[in-house]
């Protein structure tokens, strides 16, 4: 018989077969419904964020392109390119202290000066509505601007109200409701300050070495077509190869957020794919299950002379088309998940998340929920296949009968293969897929090995004199045991929580607990180097006890790695940050006291000779410089190469001063600049900590004074929100295991009839029965369990230690947690399916033995 009509013959079969409906098969169909949808759901979104970012660049942007400087302004020939490129925009962004007139109180603000231009694309919303005029204009002697109302809640002051800005009275006529480019100017630790540029000069906050970020928008004449934006980024790099200004298109207008959504899309898709391949222990229990309650259908099939290949069509295919409708469903609830997810992040994310749908991200999900399917499908029907008629007729199933056929092991293994490769090459940061993909599969062979522990110790346990604990141990243990299906559904899934939740732990900790106590007390930014002897002495004088840091502070960004330009080059994800956007260096003497050199020496202290640079050892070898090597850094519109001497070992979880390049104090011999400090006061209190901001606000209003416990608190809400993000992903691959330990007990309610008839013939009592299979459940469920606190409890640390650089501790409360949910799951689960097999009578299920 030809191949295709074969299978034709066999979807005739199926199709028969499946007229008595889908009993058996809702977990299989739940299992990969909630992998395919989750999967399929979180890339739909992430395209529909980053479509909307793309399409909205404009506005996002409020500009066709955007030309960022620090520290200094454009200058006249570098003026003149951009207006002949279009109309120009002019703002500035810096950030300050905005105190109340009297005094009494201040606060961290995030000014942004505008131009009359501002917005070139979009609209800025006030409330209420003004003019560019009427908002920012000069009336009796004090300057026009607008803040969100959080401005207002954190001063107690109302619409009308002044405040002071650097040595300059502030009126706050509106509030500010939407800023069109508020994503693309990056996250912000205060709330926005709007003002205009001609305020912001005569607050005099703008002093040589200020950190201020003065920005360009232009809005494109003619051709504005995408080509036109490229070449005029590469003809502003050719004409002005040491303006050392950052260049972003409409096209690319909130690189940040778009990285970070890429990067949460991604860890939520490998979410997502745990969530799927634990569903394919459900599915694999589906298949045995199903296929032991057709053994009499085999059997006439092998009896009537359909060979094995025909039977194995047959049922592959039924499963095939099962597994259909569960990867529709979950393409349904897929393309769905971006229209609900709009209405909840519109409140969330500064981009329209509107809804779509998206094909590209759909296939990917139904690709892994075929994929899946087969890997678990294949080994229990190919087992089928070669079961002859007469064991068919003459025993209880299929199951338990060896392995199958090389051929079905090898195309298992070679579809599990092909999946672990596509999930890689679908990923962003491939290196981490193929971290999680290891970690998975090594789950797995861990987790067998688990069970078949588990399994080994009930068989080598003494003999107790509890007849309930012998049942339970024996039923652990026997042959077509639920303890492999247990353990592995239930060890993933919470393997997954715990990890999740230890990392979780741990960086509330850390937060909330062991920064704050060994952070400095206070950031003090933009000291004026005419102000340093004077800043000194105020506050020695308000904190005698403080421990004051002062280093000088540029901002710089690294434009050539060994005299290759970055943009051309291959960079690590994991050291890419480095070369992103502006970074703070500074000159030293001596080697920082909070760092240690891991190789090379430090300068002498009158080090007259070439530029030398100190680097850190960890982004050092991320980007894999070693001692000799050059980097060229633009400060201040000029490039600056220097020799690496030495590199660095650095606590960047102390929150002290460091920096990721420290130079040698001839680099920048003559440049403006201004100081960076930091107070520790371990005994000072909140009212000692507020008399400091407040003098210090006082005296030098040009300072920008950053209290460390309240930049925590908003890491910690950040923290907070990421978290829920996470334990809700995670609560999908605990639904699964949930799942899949529903159907493996389901699968072996059949073995559990028999054998509650047959003990209750021999007069066992149904509260025997109850306690034992409640203790064999509780014993798998616990040793699950600490399997679980033991692997996640690595992995945690892993995260938190190795890759975050932080201290990890074991959080006994999560170990807790994770016990308890393991135990209300397996015996809950386990109770809940067993109580119906109680209630079965003797008479029918003895008369079919």
């Amino acid at each position: 018989m030809s191949f295709g009509r074969t299978l034709r013959l066999a979807f005739r079969f199926s199709l028969r077969e499946m007229r008595g409906g889908l009993s058996g098969f809702f977990i299989f169909l739940a299992c990969i419904a909630l992998g395919v949808g989750a999967i399929g759901g979180v890339n739909s979104v992430a395209r529909a964020i980053t479509g909307a970012v793309e399409t909205e660049g404009q506005s996002l942007l409020a500009a066709d392109l955007r030309f960022e400087l620090n520290q200094r302004r454009a200058g006249a020939d570098e003026r003149a390119f951009l207006t002949g490129l279009g109309d120009v925009s002019e703002s500035a962004n810096m950030r300050s202290m905005a105190r109340l007139p009297d005094g009494s109180d201040q606060t961290l603000v995030e000014v942004k000066a505008v131009d009359g231009l501002y917005p070139l694309y979009g609209e800025r919303v006030t409330e209420p509505q003004l003019s560019h005029d009427d908002l920012f204009a000069e009336v009796d002697g004090a300057f026009g601007a607008a803040a969100p109302a959080l401005l207002f809640e954190r001063l107690g002051i109302a619409p009308g109200d002044r405040i002071m800005l650097g040595g300059q009275p502030i009126e706050l006529r509106a509030v500010l409701t939407t800023e069109p480019d508020a994503v693309s100017d990056g996250f912000g630790f205060a709330p926005r300050l709007m003002i205009s540029l001609d305020a912001l000069e005569a607050t005099g906050l703008i002093q040589p070495g200020s950190l201020v970020e003065h920005v360009y928008k232009v809005r494109l004449v003619g051709d504005t077509d995408a080509g036109a934006l490229e070449a005029a980024q590469a003809q502003a790099g050719a004409e002005f190869p040491e303006a050392g200004w950052s260049i972003r298109t409409r096209s690319n207008a909130a690189p940040s957020l778009s990285r970070n959504i890429e990067r949460f899309s991604q860890f939520l898709t490998l979410v997502g794919l745990t969530a799927l391949v634990v569903g394919g222990v459900g599915v694999a229990n589906a298949v045995r299950a199903y296929l032991d309650s057709k053994r009499a259908v085999i059997a006439t099939f092998k009896s009537l002379g359909a060979s094995g290949a025909f039977v194995f069509t047959v049922y592959l295919v039924q499963i095939l088309m099962i597994a259909g409708i569960g990867i529709l469903a979950g393409l349904v609830i897929g393309a769905l998940m971006p229209f609900g997810a709009s209405a909840v992040l519109s409140s969330v994310l500064p981009v329209p998340a509107t809804g779509g749908f998206y094909p590209a991200a759909l296939a990917v999900a139904a690709l892994f929920g075929v994929m899946i399917t087969l890997v678990f499908a294949l080994m229990p029907l190919g087992r089928a296949r070669d079961v002859p008629a007469t064991a068919l007729f003459r025993e209880m199933g299929v199951d338990g009968r060896g392995w199958p056929r090389p051929v079905y092991i090898l195309l298992s293994m070679a579809i599990a293969a092909s999946l672990a490769g596509f999930a890689i090459w679908f990923s962003d940061d491939r290196r981490m897929a193929a971290v999680f993909v290891g970690a998975t599969v090594f789950a797995f062979i861990v987790l067998r090995v688990v069970a078949l522990g588990i399994e080994w110790l009930a068989r080598r346990s003494p003999r107790v004199a509890s007849t309930p604990l012998r049942l339970a141990l024996g039923n652990i243990h026997r042959p077509g045991a639920l303890t492999p299906s247990v353990v592995l559904s239930l060890g993933l899934g919470l393997t997954l929580l715990a990890t999740l939740a230890l990392i979780d732990g741990n960086l509330r900790r850390q937060i909330t607990g062991n920064l704050p106590e060994v952070a400095p007390n206070f950031f003090f930014v933009d000291i004026q180097s005419g102000e340093v002897e004077a800043f000194a002495d105020l506050v020695s004088e308000q904190a005698p006890d403080g421990k004051l840091i002062q280093v000088p502070m540029l901002r710089g960004r690294i434009t050539a790695l060994n005299g290759v330009n970055v943009r051309d080059m291959e960079i690590p994800p994991e050291g890419g940050w480095v070369l992103r956007g502006d970074r703070g260096i500074t000159y030293a003497r001596n080697a920082p006291e909070n760092s240690t050199l891991t190789q090379g020496e430090w300068w002498p202290a009158d080090y007259d000779g070439e530029p030398l640079v100190s680097f850190t050892a960890e982004e050092g070898g991320e980007l894999g410089l070693k001692i000799g090597d050059t980097i060229t850094v633009n400060v201040l519109g000029r490039d600056v190469t220097a020799r690496i001497a030495n590199f660095r070992a650095v606590e960047w979880e102390s929150l002290a001063i460091n920096f990721v390049m420290v130079f040698s104090p001839n680099t920048f011999a003559g440049a403006p600049h201004a100081w960076l400090a930091t107070l520790t006061d371990a005994e000072a209190t909140q009212a000692d900590e507020s008399q400091i901001l407040n003098a210090v606000t006082r005296g030098f209003p040009t300072v920008t004074t950053v209290r460390v416990k309240d930049a925590l608190d908003v890491v910690n809400r950040l923290v907070e929100q990421l978290a829920t993000a996470i334990r809700a992903a995670a609560a999908v691959a605990l639904i699964a295991s949930v799942l899949v330990l529903s159907g493996a007990l389901a699968a072996g309610n059949r073995a559990r009839v028999h054998d509650a008839v047959v003990l209750k013939t021999l007069g066992a009592t149904r509260r025997t029965l109850i306690a034992a299979f409640s203790l064999e459940y509780l014993l798998i469920g616990l040793a699950t369990a600490v399997f679980a606190l033991l692997a996640g409890g690595v992995a945690a640390w892993f995260v938190v230690a190795q890759v975050m650089g932080l201290p990890s501790s074991f959080l006994p409360e999560v170990a807790l947690t994770t016990i308890a949910v393991a135990l209300v799951l397996t015996v809950g689960f386990g109770l809940i399916g067993t109580w119906r097999v109680l209630g079965h009578k003797a008479a029918p299920v003895l008369r079919n033995l």
